[in-house]
């Protein structure tokens, strides 16, 4: 049975830490892997998309204490833990999708998703990508690690499969479900290409799961 993306992550608070990181192959080096590409100027700001319980931050402000992040995450429950775990850091948390969430202009230093992105089609991302490049400063950029298809074949039947349970369940509406229909890597770096980003560029690989720089 299709969830909501909301309520799936809702149902799912506790525990979610130790399943992140203990279930997903490589996710202890990932999460490592990936603070260690972002800003650490003092008082940088930082976008994260997705973010969570903040299992990416625990690594970043260890690298960067006086970081200011943003972090958008559709879960309640997951924006308070988040908060709990980090109360003397500056951290502003929205409550909402980053689909309709304003992201601002020239406003952050760069930007980061970690494990969330891996449900939206090309077309969703593109507009998604174009408004995240406006949100970054003149020499921004944006760092994405998430888990990839490896074939077109596997990436066109894993959305095949979520319409066909949408269709069995009668859900018509254009609200996100959880289901996992994740792009080729290389469909994934055409959409950021396609939004303005001026590159897009694999870091560094664990399975199926890839570190992507796109830069401004």
């Amino acid at each position: 049975m299709l969830e909501k993306m909301s309520d799936f992550f809702e149902a799912r608070l506790n525990g979610y830490d130790e399943h992140m990181l203990n279930d997903i192959e490589s996710a202890t080096e990932f999460y490592t892997f990936t603070a260690k590409q972002l800003p650490t100027a003092e008082n940088c700001r930082l976008l994260d998309l997705g973010c969570g319980t903040g299992l990416e931050l625990e690594e970043y402000f260890k690298l960067c204490p006086s970081a200011r992040v943003t972090g958008i995450d559709l879960s309640k429950g997951m924006l308070a833990e988040l908060e709990r775990k980090f109360t003397d850091k500056a951290i502003t948390l929205v409550h909402g999708s980053y689909f309709d969430v304003p992201l601002g202009k020239d406003a952050f230093d760069a930007a980061v998703s970690v494990e969330s992105l891996h449900h939206f089609t090309k077309e969703e991302k593109i507009p998604l990508y174009s408004r995240l490049r406006t949100a970054l400063k003149s020499n921004g950029y944006f760092i994405l690690t998430d888990y990839f298809a490896p074939s077109d074949d596997e990436e066109i039947m894993h959305r095949q499969n979520l319409n066909s349970l949408k269709a069995e369940q009668g859900i018509a509406d254009n609200e996100f479900y959880h289901y996992d229909t994740p792009l080729t890597v290389e469909h994934e770096k055409e959409a950021l290409l396609e939004a303005g980003f001026s590159s897009a560029d694999v870091l560094n690989r664990w399975g199926a799961t890839y570190t992507i720089k796109a830069v401004k």
